[in-house]
């Protein structure tokens, strides 16, 4: 995309963006409420948005990037336009919207892992529906705009790959951007990524303050993955056991103190104790260069396979899972498990 252009819409996304400060809300992902709203409204939420695209003499102009996002933008504040908006967007706010960029993530993650590359573009699509609503927002609270999103990924990636040439269409015509990216393993570029971010967390505190080894590790992680990153950043500073033996004996001393607590009946204490067996698991993960979140995803998807098939089992002979005693549903486990390998 050429330094023009990418200009050109970024001056349309702030047109598209100049709306009354009195709005608040928020986007619903896939959710169809407004599309409802404004069929009780008897009025299409498209045409509100734009007239039918028409074909185009040169195609490129409509399959464009900076073409559709821009669309995009335009179409996120008419939906939140107060004058003939859509009613259920214009009630939303950050907090209320903020659990569909999750879900919208592990969507795009399940198509990757399903293969599914028809799924795959809408999944992302739905993703950064989400990043361009929650920027719509921002800009209504005179805060920032899209444009400073993209702006200041672009520059952090520049910062952060200093071992890279970036043309003027990245950097500017008088920038000097050379580098001298010969004998950079991918290994050396993954330390020099972490110390930069260790120096922009540094920078961001200010003089005079010291930022932890766990700063920046945010709290809405899923836990086994928030426990493996925050057990990596422990690691870097030199907390951390010399081999692995010494993680897998953590892990055996966790389980022995959770029996005990649960000798004891004490929830309370089990939680704790069961939490620290957790941790020291995703520490061994870690350790070993495994993904805790994508161990326990496996899993979960070994175990529905199997017990679809036990299911499918016992349909086939007229029997229901309920019905049949442990015993027996045990041996058809183990008959699945050894087919399914």
């Amino acid at each position: 995309m050429s330094h023009a252009i990418w200009g050109v819409m970024m001056a349309q996304i702030s047109v598209g963006f100049r709306v009354s400060k009195g709005q608040k809300g928020q986007f619903m992902g896939k959710q169809q409420k407004g599309t409802q709203m404004d069929a009780q409204q008897n009025t299409s939420l498209y045409d509100k948005v734009a007239p039918p695209v028409q074909p185009q003499a040169d195609a490129t102009a409509k399959t464009d990037a900076a073409y559709e996002v821009t669309r995009l933008a335009a179409l996120m504040a008419r939906l939140r336009d107060p004058n003939g908006g859509c009613l259920w967007d214009l009630e939303q706010t950050n907090e209320t919207i903020a659990p569909y960029a999750i879900e919208e993530a592990y969507e795009v993650l399940d198509a990757i892992t399903r293969k599914d590359w028809q799924a795959f573009p809408d999944e992302l699509g739905d993703l950064l529906l989400q990043v361009v609503y929650q920027a719509q927002l921002a800009q209504e609270a005179g805060q920032f705009d899209l444009a400073t999103v993209a702006r200041m990924v672009t520059e952090k990636m520049i910062r952060r790959h200093p071992h890279v040439t970036f043309g003027p269409d990245i950097v500017g015509e008088t920038a000097d951007n050379t580098a001298d990216a010969l004998g950079v393993s991918a290994t050396a570029v993954l330390g020099q990524w972490e110390k930069l971010k260790e120096k922009e967390r540094q920078n961001a505190l200010g003089a005079g303050k010291r930022a932890g080894a766990l700063a920046g590790v945010p709290p809405q992680l899923p836990a086994l993955l928030r426990a493996s990153k925050i057990a990596g950043r422990a690691a870097r500073v030199g907390f951390d056991w010399p081999d692995v033996e010494g993680v897998v004996a953590k892990v055996h001393e966790e389980m022995n103190e959770f029996a005990v607590e649960m000798a004891t009946g004490d929830k309370a204490r089990m939680q704790d104790e069961l939490g620290d067996v957790l941790f020291s698991l995703a520490s061994l993960a870690r350790r070993l260069k495994l993904d805790p979140e994508a161990c326990l995803r496996q899993a979960c998807d070994k175990f529905t396979r199997r017990f679809e098939a036990v299911e499918a089992h016992l349909a086939s002979e007229g029997l229901s899972m309920q019905d049949q005693p442990v015993e027996k549903l045990d041996d058809i486990w183990k008959q699945v498990k050894k087919e399914q390998g």
